[in-house]
């Protein structure tokens, strides 16, 4: 009996070393599996055979940018965060629009659309901001912003029309048509896409956009991309070839 009893308490200790080891082995692959999702974010960029145009999109968030550096590492382009709704504007701006433009880099400026704000003091504000030179890239108007926590009720048809005005006014001091940046919450809330013809700005991480349900023009590829020429995660773009 002593000695049954005994093989009884080895063949446990057997059972609990072998269950240590499979959770050791489980701990490591989800180790590896993470670091891998983590390059995969914030390194991974799309293949430059199947998109030769290739470049980023910069704000006061990226701090100080080396341009010489991120030409180098690939960036054909540059759009500006400029103006946001009625009044604001990116506290970079200047600095990074002149730095990119003497960096050879083809250039252009977006503006963060509100809904909740009247389309002509936004685009009063845009036009102050941004310069009017016809060698600008297109401007692009970012939509992501929903109209449904404006402290004034604003109609999806009000939604439309002050986006038309602000366009409107947007396109004849740029001399060229807008393209708009449409997130996925705002084509799923407005259905954007359909409704105004121009050239779309999609963004997915890593796999391509399809939620506009026409084709695109740019897509910011990787919003997180880590890179040593600015601080925090750039936003990686890249233009249908």
């Amino acid at each position: 009996m002593a000695a049954r009893g005994g093989k009884q308490r080895k063949r446990a200790r057997l059972s609990g070393a072998a269950k240590l080891r499979i959770l050791g082995a489980v701990l490591l692959v989800a180790l590896v599996a993470g670091a891998w999702t983590w390059w995969q974010m914030h390194h991974w960029l799309p293949d430059r055979a199947s998109f030769p145009m290739q470049g980023v999109e910069i704000g006061a968030q990226d701090g100080d940018v080396n341009w010489e550096s991120l030409k180098a590492i690939g960036a054909d382009f540059a759009y500006i965060d400029a103006s946001a709704s009625a009044f604001a504007r990116d506290p970079r701006f200047v600095a990074n629009f002149d730095a990119a433009r003497a960096a050879k880099m083809q250039v252009g400026a977006v503006h963060l659309y509100d809904p909740c704000q009247p389309a002509e003091k936004q685009a009063a504000n845009f036009v102050t901001t941004v310069p009017r030179d016809p060698a600008l890239l297109p401007p692009a108007v970012e939509l992501d912003m929903l109209a449904d926590n404006c402290p004034v009720h604003v109609s999806d048809a009000k939604v439309e029309s002050e986006l038309m005005t602000f366009l409107n006014q947007v396109e004849t001091h740029a001399g060229k048509p807008v393209i708009l940046k449409v997130t996925p919450r705002f084509e799923a809330r407005y259905g954007i896409a359909h409704k105004l013809d121009r050239n779309l700005w999609l963004v997915r991480d890593r796999l391509m956009p399809d939620y506009a349900g026409r084709p695109w023009t740019l897509w910011t590829a990787n919003t997180s991309l880590a890179n040593e020429v600015a601080k925090g995660g750039l936003r990686w773009v890249v233009v249908q070839p």
